[in-house]
């Protein structure tokens, strides 16, 4: 068998009208630009192909690029997947009910590739329980178009316990990334900056019948590559499509087109962070940091977590001693933001994306660091859905459920929130418009209750104020100094919390110039051998 080296055009002729495609891409590491901008000239040129449903696990697109190519009322007419913040033109669709949506956690949708891959029916998981993916609350179903069409998710028990059934979704054809493809078909990444779950769609796909469909930077002999490089076997391959302009249609990342230190091949040396000025975000950083241990193995979410704790972290002389990790598959290094996120500089290991949430999934995460947009008296947390934005959850519950440790960092209020530190005290300039701490959160992408459940320790870190999440509730235990409770912080809650009997100042380092000096105490919290090891 030898794969097809085909054109962009005659790929598209092959998708018909109500067809299933998977793709693969993160931000827009991944993005087959070649491809899409056919399938979107083809659509609004003659029309076709049209009414698709569209399957992807990680948010894939720049605000520009990426699945934004798709979106076109009556182009796709079913989306499932699991993240939409950095495509604004597929938010308005959702919004305005111009296509079915279905959310769903981002692990548990490359986990869904790898199961149906194998021949199952499905994956089950008790990720998203007590969540709006949960079909006792949403069913994952994101605007009132998906409300009218059957859940993606059934609850299910297993030895007499709950868990979530996420169904298998038949895929007609995929389009897949790679470097290098020989004559078979035999694809390496040399190049690309991730693996991500390439190999399990390509193989779902396979098992329903389906087309795959490869872009690549360079067609060679078949026999010329090496075998352990190869990460797409020929046998899976229908298609080869080799990029026009690769400098356009195929960048490693949004923001460069090649760089061998994003693809692990070289190690460029690292300066400290510069240190970040004493503002709010600072603040929560700060406090945030103080929850690290030497050799902690760390998940960062977008925002404040990681605008501030590496910065945070490098300033206090510690950073070398965690391990950061990003669900997409790079472990170690320091993570990219922004367009970018999703890779590192100087990554100790790049692995596939369904690998890294069994990891995840599997607890391995001692502390993860997220943000949030609304938090309720029940400890429940939205990030995926507020007003008119449709976010999508990524890969945070797949995450928040399974970390030893969650600490949620955010301002107390939104809206044009300004504080000023003066003489180690915090002052409260313009008060936000929006709070925060709500009756009931609009979306649950985090479960107060399952964390109850298995005992997970959380923490709700803002500048003014420290909360935890307790058996009996949401508990107020640090209160910044120079704050008011009643003033500055009860007079902005939906609810009030419950007040702990230990209620103490926040650690007055926080509110200083310069280093808050915490290496000593990170450092005293395990043995000296621990420490020679992370080394």
């Amino acid at each position: 068998m030898i794969a097809k080296k085909t054109s962009a055009s005659s790929v598209v002729s092959m998708i018909q009208n109500n067809s299933t495609l998977a793709l693969c891409g993160f931000t827009l590491m991944g993005a087959c630009e070649t491809f899409l901008k056919e399938i979107e000239e083809s659509f609004l040129r003659k029309g076709s192909p049209q009414q698709l449903t569209l399957i992807h696990a990680a948010g894939h697109s720049d605000r520009v690029n990426g699945i934004e190519h798709l979106a076109h009322k009556g182009l796709v007419s079913k989306i499932i997947g699991s993240h939409w913040g950095l495509a604004p033109r597929w938010g308005e669709l959702i919004h305005n009910n111009d296509v079915e949506a279905h959310c769903l956690p981002q692990g548990q949708l490359t986990h869904l590739f790898r199961a149906m891959a194998g021949g199952k029916p499905g994956n089950f998981s008790k990720v998203g329980l007590g969540t709006y993916v949960d079909p006792r609350i949403e069913g994952g179903r994101m605007n009132e178009r998906a409300k009218l069409a059957e859940s993606l998710v059934d609850l299910i028990h297993i030895h007499g316990e709950e868990y979530l059934f996420y169904k298998e979704v038949p895929v007609d054809v995929c389009i897949i990334r790679g470097t290098t493809a020989d004559e078979f078909g035999n694809v390496t990444m040399e190049d690309e900056a991730l693996k991500l779950e390439a190999i399990s769609v390509a193989q779902s796909t396979k098992r329903f019948g389906g087309k795959v469909i490869v872009q690549v930077k360079n067609y060679v002999k078949r026999g010329t590559l090496a075998p352990k490089e190869v990460v797409i076997p020929g046998i899976y391959v229908d298609h080869v499509l080799v990029a026009e302009e690769p400098e356009v249609n195929h960048r490693q990342t949004a923001s460069n087109y090649y760089n061998p230190v994003f693809s692990g091949w070289l190690k460029e040396p690292l300066e400290e962070l510069d240190p970040i000025p004493l503002n709010m975000r600072k603040i929560i950083g700060r406090r945030a940091v103080k929850e690290l241990f030497p050799g902690a193995v760390v998940n960062l979410g977008t925002g404040i977590p990681g605008d501030t704790v590496g910065p945070v972290s490098s300033e206090e002389g510690i950073l070398k001693d965690i391990v950061l990790t990003i669900e997409s598959g790079a472990i170690g290094g320091q993570p990219l933001g922004g367009t970018d996120f999703g890779i590192t500089r100087n990554a100790e290991a790049i692995i596939e994306h369904p690998y890294q949430f069994d990891y995840y999934t599997g607890r391995g995460v001692d502390i993860t660091y997220m943000g949030t947009a609304e938090i309720d008296e029940h400890g429940n947390v939205n990030v995926s859905k507020f007003g008119s934005k449709t976010a999508g959850c990524g890969g945070f519950i797949d995450i928040t459920q399974n970390a030893k440790k969650v600490v949620f960092c955010s301002t107390f209020t939104a809206g044009g929130c300004e504080v000023e530190v003066k003489d180690g005290k915090l002052e409260i300039v313009t008060e936000g418009k929006f709070g925060k701490f709500k009756q009931n959160v609009n979306q649950i992408t985090f479960s107060g209750k399952f964390a109850q459940d298995i005992a997970q320790e959380v923490l709700y870190v803002t500048e003014r104020a420290v909360f935890k999440l307790t058996k009996h509730g949401v508990e107020l235990v640090e209160i910044a100094p120079g704050i008011d409770m009643d003033r500055d912080i009860l007079a902005h809650m939906d609810f009030v919390p419950i007040i702990s009997n230990e209620l103490k100042e926040m650690d007055l380092d926080i509110f200083s110039e310069g280093k808050m000096g915490f290496a000593q105490t990170f450092y005293d919290s395990v043995s000296n051998e621990k420490v020679s090891y992370i080394h």
